[in-house]
């Protein structure tokens, strides 16, 4: 007579444990292969090594500031934006008429009237000064400063968001950061902006939701990438043109994400970073769709330190010929 089969008994507690700890390496591990295996090279333009006639970062300043202002679909709110940064341009060049500076915006692929509104400011102000860059297809954010700051011709490079959320004389701020840090080695420096000091209002105006995903957010920040600055999404950032051309010559993250690469790299550099507070107010029309947006900054946040570990990317500039 056939006996009944034994019931199956549950695992130890113990090999419970040890079971998911070989679960969880083993989704590390293909985490880190996939990674690996998507991991894009450097999106980099021949032009970006071509000297000529165009301006080049690689060839040597000619101005004091260059602004480089990415733009996607703007044309309600750049108006104010370059309103505001050239009327302070003007005047701080009328005081100091050793001065320079110019304004590049580009156009990053924009189905509305972006060009044309940026183009009236480079008819009013001259292209010597106001010039606008138009990318085919849109890149991101990241891969349109990019292109602006290649672009380049200042001794030191601004990074300016086209909504004017941060009040533009608070350049000064971020100058006086950038100079707090002399001496720079080697010429580099980076100065950011932050809104770190506004978070305890923004967090009373926000949803439990939003506030969740930015704490979130800001914990793998700091867990995986960047530990020493509060805010690296605040768009108002201060380099100096060697720093500019050494952080962004090994960017590959052309989206969201870019500015915690871009902080990664400089951290990786020794590039000494100041985090100076700005003033900052939300403008309606942010491009950024919070949960997806986080969602994919997030991913983008883990893959860059992945593949930095595994060696898919490396701290190696592109070398022009």
């Amino acid at each position: 007579m056939a006996l009944p089969p034994l019931p199956s008994l549950p695992l130890s507690l113990p090999a419970a444990a040890l079971a998911l700890a070989a679960l969880a390496a083993f989704l590390f591990v293909l985490i880190c292969v996939i990674a690996h295996v998507t991991a894009k090279t450097m999106p980099h333009k021949d032009a970006e090594c071509r000297k000529g006639a165009a301006p080049n970062i690689h060839d040597p300043a000619t101005r004091e500031l260059s602004v480089v202002v990415p733009s996607y679909n703007e044309e309600n709110r750049l108006p104010l934006m370059m309103d505001e940064a050239l009327d302070y341009l003007e005047k701080r060049q009328k005081q100091d008429p050793s001065f320079t500076y110019e304004v590049i915006v580009v156009n990053d692929g924009s189905k509305d009237q972006t060009a044309k509104v940026a183009k009236e400011y480079c008819k009013k102000y001259g292209s010597d000064k106001v010039r606008v860059i138009s990318l085919e297809k849109n890149q991101g954010k990241g891969g349109a400063v990019r292109t602006g700051v290649f672009s380049s011709r200042g001794k030191t490079i601004l990074m300016a968001d086209a909504d004017g959320a941060t009040k533009f004389a608070d350049i000064e701020k971020v100058e006086e950061g950038l100079k707090n840090l002399q001496p720079w080695p080697e010429g580099m420096a980076i100065s950011c902006g932050s809104r770190a000091h506004l978070e305890k209002d923004s967090i009373a105006k926000r949803s439990y939701f939003r506030t969740l995903l930015m704490y979130g957010f800001h914990f793998l920040v700091w867990f995986l990438c960047v530990k020493e600055i509060r805010d690296t999404q605040c768009g108002f950032k201060l380099l100096t043109r060697e720093a500019a051309l050494q952080t962004f010559s090994r960017l590959h993250i052309e989206r969201w994400a870019f500015d915690v690469e871009l902080l990664y790299i400089a951290q990786r550099l020794k590039i000494p970073i100041a985090e100076v507070a700005v003033n900052w107010t939300e403008i309606e029309g942010s491009k950024l769709v919070p949960f997806w947006s986080w969602l994919q900054m997030g991913r983008d946040l883990l893959f860059i330190r992945l593949r930095y570990m595994t060696g898919a990317w490396k701290l190696e500039a592109k070398k022009c010929n």
